[in-house]
């Protein structure tokens, strides 16, 4: 994820399903408003993958924040069980192992809220009101369209995992970024924001 305070515990997945779940973490960031990653602890996705294939995605539009962002960076999860950042901070990050945005369960995307250069894909996610419409294009030309449902803030050191991460019978999303105030001796921000949404 980024440097962001945040992130997942998804459940890596071979095709065509998931299995054991990776710890997110952000990869190193050097300008004093990066956003940090924080571990979550292993939770593992327990929606199955829809049986129709959906196609990946190509973007995210929420009309509400005036964000509109082009194709994801597709994070990996390394040979330690962590996840990767989005390099680019003004792109948004998707776990490409986890599940498609709507296919059952949570399909995470995250990306920074500021940079060294200032303010970043993920800036006005704060704001971004319940009701709120998500977007997100696919690459076959169709879309997904989710509501939020809820806007959470957590410390970093506190993320409830399996709420955030933990499998759902139907099609969810997870937008994450940093929130809170930004500690400088230790380069990160000390609370997660995590838009909770869902196919209504």
């Amino acid at each position: 994820m980024l440097a962001l305070p945040l992130v997942p515990v998804l459940t890596p997945a071979a095709e065509p399903g998931p299995s054991s779940p990776p710890v997110v973490t952000a990869a190193s960031v050097t300008g004093p408003s990066a956003p940090e990653a924080t571990r979550a602890a292993a939770v593992a996705t327990t929606g199955a993958r829809a049986a129709r294939p959906v196609a990946p995605p190509s973007g995210l539009v929420v009309p509400a924040i005036g964000l509109t962002a082009g194709a994801p960076e597709q994070l990996v999860v390394g040979p330690d069980g962590t996840l990767g950042a989005p390099v680019d901070s003004g792109r948004i990050g998707w776990w490409a192992a986890g599940p498609r945005p709507g296919q059952a369960g949570p399909a995470v995307i995250v990306g920074h809220v500021d940079s060294v250069a200032g303010p970043a894909v993920f800036w006005r996610l704060r704001d971004i009101p319940v009701g709120a419409q998500i977007i997100v294009p696919r690459t076959d030309g169709k879309r997904t369209t989710f509501t939020v449902d809820r806007v959470a803030t957590y410390p970093k050191d506190a993320l409830p995992a399996a709420e955030v991460y933990g499998g759902t019978a139907n099609a969810q999303l997870r937008l994450i970024t940093c929130g809170g105030s930004f500690d400088r001796a230790v380069r990160s921000y000390t609370d997660n924001i995590v838009v909770f949404a869902s196919v209504h």
